[in-house]
């Protein structure tokens, strides 16, 4: 059977992300302002926000729910409001995908739906690799998946600086995605999937812990970033850069890799640096989860990549915000709409979050990608990149700590 392809759609589109409004933009000076006029906060957490978005990397238009707009200054949330910003992303990113799922797209009662809830930013790739299962099962069948990150019942409003973090660096966007494997498809095919590989870490506490869901000593419910991320990032984003090496770099850099381990091994008291493998010769783009601007500098330190190489996940962190399960999609449509895409250009996905789980997902393009009015920069990448002042660490990201 052939392997799912990633089309566009009968419309010669592929994956569509969701842009909002414009009365959706929130500055940082903004951002901060409501929340000085909210009353929930005192001065030093104010202040260590003032910080953190200074260091963030997100610029002054990222989006956020409607909610954090009103007139009110009180942070008071309803069913309502949420379904509706999650209705504003689905729909939004769908409705430029299809023509229309399920109830609101009229779509057949044989319809299987899943919901990937709790998987965190890791699960727009998890979801790839489902769909890659099903699509080996079913025949003559398609798969619509929809990643966003909704956070109008998110917000936290206590004190506890660890928890404080995801109002600085989350913001909405959601993206649809359709698979293939009808034959009859292959030339409307945008790329063609061709490795999915996952690794999840949660054996470990600190990996477990890393992120976590947890009322405060006030009993008031926020989501902990704590210090132990990026030693639990790491750790399992080399985990799974390991496997994806084996399906994907050529025989010379596995040579290299393997005669490194054992010139390590048989020779400890040289301390032979170890060697990081090329992986710049076995794709053409690299797109990893936005996260934060600290993980981007760890991955790109680890990888030894260039700032072109991340030129497309940094923009996007810029620009949009961490968009969660989405940011990956921000990110292939930013290296479109700058004509990068080629023809046989290998593109590698990478996604991890809380669990701590990570991804990768590496496509090829099965045609040279052409303009697209819908793509979600269009109207404003001849602006981009912009240049990133150089600043300070962000405040958050302290010594581990030492729980195995």
């Amino acid at each position: 059977m052939r392997s799912p392809r990633i089309l566009h759609n009968f419309q010669d589109q592929y994956s569509a992300c969701y842009k909002p409004p414009n009365s959706q933009k929130c500055s940082k000076e903004m951002l901060t302002k409501r929340a000085t006029d909210a009353g929930y906060f005192s001065e030093g957490t104010l202040d260590f926000m003032r910080k953190t978005l200074e260091r963030s990397g997100l610029g002054d238009s990222t989006y956020l729910a409607e909610i954090f707009f009103e007139e009110s200054q009180q942070y008071t949330p309803s069913m309502k409001d949420s379904r509706r910003e999650a209705e504003m992303a689905i729909f939004g990113s769908i409705d430029m995908l299809l023509a229309k799922t399920v109830n609101q797209y009229k779509l057949p009662e044989n319809v299987v739906s899943y919901n990937l809830v709790g998987m965190g930013c890791s699960a727009g790739l998890l979801a790839i690799g489902l769909a890659k299962q099903l699509l080996q099962v079913h025949q003559n069948t398609y798969a619509l998946i929809v990643s966003t990150e909704t956070i109008t019942e998110n917000c936290y409003i206590g004190e506890d600086l660890s928890k404080f973090i995801i109002n600085c660096l989350f913001r909405i966007g959601g993206a649809a995605i359709l698979l293939s494997n009808r034959s009859s498809d292959h030339h409307n095919s945008k790329y063609r999937l061709l490795h999915t590989v996952h690794n999840n870490t949660s054996r470990s506490d600190r990996s477990y812990n890393c992120i976590f869901q947890e009322e405060d000593i006030a009993g008031t419910v926020g989501v902990t970033i704590n210090k132990d991320l990026l030693t639990a990032a790491i750790a399992t984003i080399e985990a799974n850069l390991t496997a994806l090496g084996y399906l994907i770099l050529p025989k010379t850099e596995k040579l290299l890799y393997v005669v490194n381990c054992i010139a390590r091994n048989l020779l400890p008291g040289y301390k032979i640096q170890s060697y990081v493998p090329n992986y710049g010769k076995a794709v053409n783009h690299f797109l990893p989860h936005v996260g934060g601007k600290p993980v981007l500098d760890e991955l790109q330190k680890t990888l030894r990549f260039s700032e072109a190489v991340m030129e497309a996940s940094r923009m996007t962190l810029y620009r949009y915000g961490n968009t969660s399960s989405s940011s990956i999609w921000y990110e292939l449509a930013y290296v479109e709409a700058q004509g990068r895409v080629k023809k046989g250009d290998r593109v590698w996905q990478m996604a991890f979050g809380s669990g701590f789980k990570c991804s990768s997902v590496i496509w090829r393009a099965m045609k040279t990608v052409d303009y697209d009015d819908k793509n979600p920069w269009t109207d404003e990448i001849a602006g981009f990149p912009v240049t990133l002042d150089e600043c300070e660490p962000m405040p958050v990201f302290f010594e581990p700590t030492k729980n195995n």
